[in-house]
């Protein structure tokens, strides 16, 4: 297969308004890409545009909620409507939710389902037949590094996670030898609002919600720009699976070591932090 060429092509992006997405629209068109970017914020979608004029490629925004699979179905018409070069899909919008399982609602539950991993297979189905038309062309599922490892209090987006992980695979395998390439993408600590904008199920305390995401951001090693650059080259390097962020490398090597008994590893690895944090000595 021909190695992946940024800027032969148009370039689907969601979640484009901030974040990783952000990052990728503006790392893509500074290598020549047309764009196409989707998001439900079309304030932010429209400053990232004008942040990308100056580089040249087209650029269309096209504002769509992804719960919502009507909006999905339409997005599909109208980015083919401006754009018929379809060469690259990254799956990137997603969303978080605080709470155990039984916390949460079958509605919210849903909700987080739809949007990270419903649309991102409805979004392949539908431009899948333009991808295989390309020379060469690249799927971008962005899973987690929860799509590794399920720490308690993340059933629903653990469970988004690993699906669109598992579907990743498959597809991958399926697509082998074709002109059709995917990249699964486990990001771990990134610094991005995913966190700030999480839903919070009722009986969640929204104190211990902005603990918690305050706690995530200054924990997280990684910037979305930093992200951003590493995906781009995993998709024109040949890579089909990404860690990002040596906290995601440790998982991962946990999981493998202890698959069964990682949560308990894990829990004294964030004890351990949160006792350096606050100045207790830990014990050895």
């Amino acid at each position: 297969m021909p190695r992946y060429q940024i800027g032969r092509s148009t370039i689907i992006v969601t979640g484009a308004a901030s974040g990783i997405g952000a990052a990728l629209a503006v790392e893509l068109s500074r290598r020549g890409a047309n764009l196409a970017l989707v998001d439900r914020d079309p304030l932010r979608l429209e400053t990232i545009r004008q942040q990308l004029v100056q580089n040249g490629g087209r650029v269309s925004l096209h504002i769509a909620d992804l719960a919502d699979a009507k909006a999905v179905s339409d997005l599909g018409d109208k980015v083919l409507d401006t754009h018929q070069d379809i060469g690259g899909l990254i799956n990137n919008a997603g969303v978080a939710m605080f709470g155990d399982f039984e916390q949460l609602t079958a509605a919210d539950f849903d909700w987080l389902m739809r949007i990270n991993f419903h649309a991102p297979v409805q979004l392949t189905r539908m431009f899948l037949p333009h991808l295989r038309r390309a020379p060469d062309s690249v799927i971008v599922n962005m899973s987690s590094v929860f799509g590794i490892v399920a720490p308690a209090g993340q059933s629903a987006y653990s469970s988004s996670k690993f699906a669109l992980r598992g579907f990743s695979e498959a597809l991958m395998h399926e697509l082998a030898g074709s002109s059709v390439r995917v990249v699964t993408v486990h990001p771990g600590g990134v610094r991005t609002s995913i966190v700030e904008n999480a839903r919070i199920s009722e009986p969640f305390s929204t104190a211990r919600a902005a603990k918690l995401a305050h706690e995530f951001r200054r924990a997280a090693p990684t910037s979305a720009d930093q992200a951003a650059k590493k995906i781009v080259a995993a998709m024109t390097s040949g890579k089909s699976r990404l860690l990002i962020g040596p906290d995601a490398k440790v998982l991962d090597l946990i999981q493998r070591i202890a698959p069964v008994a990682y949560w308990r590893l894990m829990r004294r690895v964030l004890d351990a932090g949160a006792r350096n944090r606050s100045g207790v000595p830990t014990t050895t």
